[in-house]
């Protein structure tokens, strides 16, 4: 997966472009040398020919053909001479001295630059060496060919070619591993930030990305990132500390004077109207402290102040009983609740939370379901894993709604004419975050299916 990951990053990418560049530099320079070398060491062989072809000329033109054919005579016996291969041959191509008894088939022409793989073994030698010579007609119509073997300077070009395509290569080898491994520790840091950063979201706050020690620049780029996680959490933690002092602040006065109002109500000295009014007030009252309860209780469960009371619980009989306890609530509506599934769906939490997020998603869909419909709960062992479903038959929640349902005070009628107080469904997320479970919500087409995905019980 990381190896995937780092041969598809842009930063490998650049590193290949800056590969490429450098290989084509590297193998321009390694060219000019190679021929840069065969050249001097060739020219080198062809000034020593030429030389030599003048001084056998020179000797023809004083002295004549006996002249010339008594010189090659002389540098063939001399072994200081043993490079150099001589040919002198009259107008018919016959042989008249040389180090090789036959004229090359390949030398037509009458004069110029050859090479040639010599039909014989030179004297001393047991393979056909390669030739360079210099051919020459005279005006006799006699030919000369002067030359060297070139065996050793072709064999030490042949090493110079095979060294410089190792070298580079070697060089693209080596350029491309340390890409790689260069890429593969840039994409690993920025994967284990992305994983810490994908954990953070999902889990809290309270996770940070682990720094590796070495102070480079990755470390100081997760310092700084943990540094404004802190600071985030730290606002978040004063923002969700005022609410909840407010709302813990104000429920004792508001108790109490939902307890006078109460002693009023039940007075013998008031009318009517002055008593619907009481009980208005009252309800209204009644309202507002149910959302406080429920703000309170949001906070507590955040705070994970209740995993003391994880035990291993079945979430058929949870269900059962928030089915029981709302089966008349459904009959209201003329709905039908049924619960399906597995027999035993076991995970490891507070059986009293477990409670209140089905009970609150179960209250969702039969307020929000169709009237006359269905609302089904659901429990499966679904590869390992416990789940529990809920799902109805009404109008359902628009995808692009999904994420937002779970805010406190959101909700989806934005007139806020009808019932509730939008914290219901917070109170399901608060509760699945305390149990490490993943809220899934689908199209039931028609209505909502919502999920709640436990992880496996312990054992």
């Amino acid at each position: 997966m990381l190896l995937a990951k780092t041969l598809t990053s842009s930063t490998f990418r650049l590193a290949l472009i800056a590969i490429g560049t450098f290989g084509v530099i590297v193998s321009a320079i390694f060219s000019y040398v190679y021929l840069s070398t065969s050249a001097y060491v060739r020219s080198r062989s062809d000034r020593a020919i030429v030389t030599e072809y003048l001084s056998l000329k020179s000797t023809y033109e004083r002295s004549g053909r006996d002249g010339l054919i008594a010189l090659i005579q002389e540098r063939i016996a001399d072994s200081s001479f043993a490079d150099n291969v001589y040919i002198l041959a009259d107008p018919s191509l016959v042989t008249l001295a040389g180090s090789l008894r036959t004229w090359p088939s390949t030398a037509t022409a009458a004069e110029g630059w050859i090479e040639f793989r010599a039909p014989e073994p030179l004297p001393n030698a047991t393979t056909r060496p390669l030739l360079r010579a210099m051919l020459g007609t005279f005006p006799s119509r006699d030919r000369l060919l002067v030359g060297r073997d070139i065996s050793e300077l072709d064999g030490f070009a042949d090493q110079i070619k095979t060294a410089v395509i190792s070298c580079v290569v070697l060089i693209f080898v080596l350029a491309g591993v340390a890409s790689i491994l260069v890429t593969r520790r840039t994409v690993g840091r920025i994967e284990s930030i992305n994983a810490a950063s994908r954990a953070i979201m999902q889990s809290g706050l309270d996770q940070r990305i682990p720094l590796r020690g070495t102070h480079d620049e990755w470390d100081r780029v997760a310092e700084n990132l943990n540094l404004m996680l802190d600071r985030i959490e730290t606002l978040m933690g004063e923002v969700k500390q005022v609410s909840d002092n407010v709302a813990h602040d104000l429920r004792t006065p508001l108790t109490r004077t939902r307890g006078r109002l109460e002693k009023a109500y039940h007075g013998h000295r008031i009318g009517e109207d002055a008593k619907a009014l009481i009980g208005d007030t009252i309800a209204d009252l009644d309202a507002v402290l149910r959302i406080f309860s429920s703000l309170t209780r949001i906070a507590q469960i955040e705070t994970q102040a209740r995993r003391g009371a994880f035990r291993t619980v079945n979430l058929v009989d949870i269900a059962g009983e928030v089915v029981e306890l709302y089966d008349a609530a459904a009959e209201q509506e003329n709905t039908r609740l049924t619960v399906v599934g597995d027999r035993e769906v076991l995970v490891t939490g507070d059986r009293d939370l477990i409670f209140d997020a089905i009970a609150n998603l179960v209250d969702n869909a039969i307020k929000h379901g169709r009237s006359g419909g269905q609302v089904v709960v659901a429990n499966e062992n679904i590869d390992g894993k416990p789940v529990i479903s809920i799902a109805d038959d009404g109008p359902g929640i628009p995808p692009c709604e999904y994420e937002q349902v779970f805010k406190r005070f959101y909700r989806l009628e934005h007139s806020r004419y009808t019932p509730g107080n939008g914290l219901g469904l917070s109170l399901v997320a608060a509760v699945a975050h305390l149990h490490g479970a993943r809220i899934e919500m689908l199209d039931n087409s028609p209505g909502l299916k919502l999920k709640l995905w436990f992880s496996a019980p312990m054992r």
